[in-house]
């Protein structure tokens, strides 16, 4: 099926629209900065107006004669007097200026309520940033609090949202368990339910607090301007990643920085392990994986061992060779995988050899997505089944050479059960939910640089590429497009995203159920079209009537 480009509004519309908002600013700005005197004396002048109507309306009736023959006496000795209109103008226009002027206070310290609140944090500091051997401790108890704290900023409640920290020399900031108690101190006395970020200078010895705003949820499943082999996994901080996408959040055009992973043979995060809780997103990362996959023509296996029919939206589209639900499908279409993989790497080198390029069906990406694999080793257990997960082990070593990519989604129940083949080969991961420090650091290899909070919304959490840093991470809203309880709208992007149907084919009368084992002899061709768990017989080699 011909790919239609991406509409060139998405690519480029969204960088010309903001450049004009930035010029209409700019001109606003200027325009103020040059009519400012105008806009004061204007403002002075309604002050006076409302003033002298005031005064009208408390003078009583019998005196508003009087008043009113004094005010015109008045106008005419100043219009006789010379340069009487003149001077009458220039006070009028000074009196204007003088009650239009900015009343606004300016601050120039934190008031009771705040100073109080930095005297708390500075005494709460005082035993981690302090020795009995130091002659002069710039953290002691009853000492001042503005030597220590250089700035500070507060929120409409009184609560910190940036601090900057002076600590002496001899702390201990390059033990990590010295920085988590500090982070954990300041964390419990700034105010919780909120993600602060902790920026150490060691060099400096100074510790910087900030708040981090909350990334936005409202971005649903879209066409992402990227290139093949370039996966959004979802949007973090703009200061963590030096590009951004234009992207529609809702329906106001937005550029956010993304992180991308990037798959293919020069990759060195080919595979990926996404870990959560229940309800935390990780089947909605694996279905923006999967329309994204298609979107740049790859072949889609899907294993699900949760059993909810999550991805049934994705059975029977262009590009989805699978989608299996049972340990017997599931065992077969990974055995499948694993030969499909060797087929690849014998075709390839085979080329190689020969001095051609590789075939074209060897460089067509598969994609291998497994959720809730666990599930599945489970039931096969129960059965007296080989293992499902131990078939992945061809795929997660070779699949970088083969062009296969392998994304498994497990919950924290259940790690213990994944092999080491997994744990060893997805050096792309990523976490989402609520999750503790230490269950972060144990499936990324580090901890956050921010402080997790106990309730986040659904495919918000961490992710971390291979060796690189710790990043924020909000997914895409991508939902099941058949379940009613989600955002109508959100559905309907998934729905836009979705490939054409396969036409159905012609019914044989060998099949194979999915409670009969297949076995494969020989390497053979990806199937053409795949409708549920069964398999059609002409999809698979011709087995001897003596083989079991």
């Amino acid at each position: 099926m011909a790919r239609r480009p991406l509409p060139r509004i998405l690519s480029s519309g969204t960088v010309s629209l903001n450049r004009g908002r930035d010029f209409a600013r700019t001109a606003a700005d200027s325009a103020t900065d040059v009519l400012h005197p105008l806009l004061t004396i204007g403002r002075g002048l309604r002050v006076l107006a409302s003033a002298g109507r005031r005064k009208w309306c408390d003078t009583p009736k019998d005196k508003r004669g009087p008043a009113l023959f004094l005010g015109a006496a008045c106008v005419l000795v100043v219009a006789l007097v010379p340069y009487g209109p003149l001077t009458a103008l220039i006070t009028l226009m000074a009196a204007a200026a003088w009650q239009g002027r900015d009343r606004t206070p300016v601050k120039t310290g934190p008031s009771d309520a705040e100073a109080e609140r930095l005297g708390s944090l500075y005494e709460a500091l005082v035993p981690y940033f302090s020795i009995p051997e130091d002659p002069s401790p710039l953290f002691a108890h009853g000492g001042e609090w503005d030597k220590a704290f250089s700035g500070y900023e507060f929120d409409e409640a009184g609560r910190v949202t940036r601090l900057h920290i002076r600590y002496p020399a001899y702390f201990t900031d390059g033990e990590a368990a010295s920085r988590a108690r500090i982070e954990a101190l300041l964390h419990a006395k700034s105010g919780r339910g909120r993600e602060y970020l902790f920026d150490w200078d060691e060099e400096g010895n100074q510790l910087d607090l900030s708040v981090l705003a909350a990334l936005p949820t409202g971005i649903a499943a879209q066409p992402f301007v990227t290139s093949p082999g370039e996966t959004v996994l979802g949007f973090t901080d703009p200061g963590s990643v030096q590009r951004t996408l234009p992207v529609l959040d809702g329906d106001e055009p937005r550029d956010m920085p993304p992180v991308i992973w990037r798959t293919g043979s020069r990759s060195a995060e080919p595979h990926l392990l996404a870990v959560g809780q229940p309800g935390s997103g990780t089947s909605t990362l694996l279905r923006s994986i999967a329309l994204q996959a298609l979107r740049h023509g790859g072949d889609v296996l899907i294993v699900e061992g949760g059993g909810t029919g999550e991805y049934s939206c994705l059975s029977g589209r262009a590009g989805v060779l699978a989608v299996e639900c049972g340990p017997t499908g599931a065992l077969a279409t990974l055995e499948w995988a694993a030969r499909e993989t060797e087929r690849r790497l014998i075709a390839t080198h085979r080329a190689r050899e020969a001095g051609r390029p590789a075939p074209e069906d060897t460089r067509r990406p598969l994609w291998i997505l497994l959720d809730r694999p666990s599930v599945l080793a489970h039931l096969a257990a129960a059965e007296g089944a080989p293992d499902p997960i131990a078939q992945l082990q061809v795929p997660l070593r070779h699949g970088r050479a083969a062009h296969v990519t392998v994304v498994v989604a497990e919950q924290f129940d259940h790690l213990e059960l994944l092999n080491d083949s997994v744990w060893q080969h997805t050096r792309a991961r990523a976490v989402l939910g609520a999750a503790t420090i230490q269950q972060i650091a144990d499936v990324l290899g580090l901890p956050p640089h921010t402080t997790p909070t106990a309730v986040l919304p659904p495919g918000r959490g961490y992710a971390r590429l291979g060796a690189g840093p710790v990043h924020r991470l909000q997914v895409p809203a991508t939902p099941d497009p058949y379940d009613d309880a989600t955002h109508p709208g959100h559905r309907q992007a998934v729905l836009d995203l979705l490939p054409e149907r396969q036409a159905q084919p012609k019914p044989v009368q060998e099949h194979v159920t999915p409670t009969k084992p297949l076995r494969i002899l020989q390497p053979v061709q990806p199937p053409a079209q795949a409708q549920g768990p069964a398999i059609d017989a002409s999809e698979i080699p011709e087995v001897p009537a003596d083989a079991p």
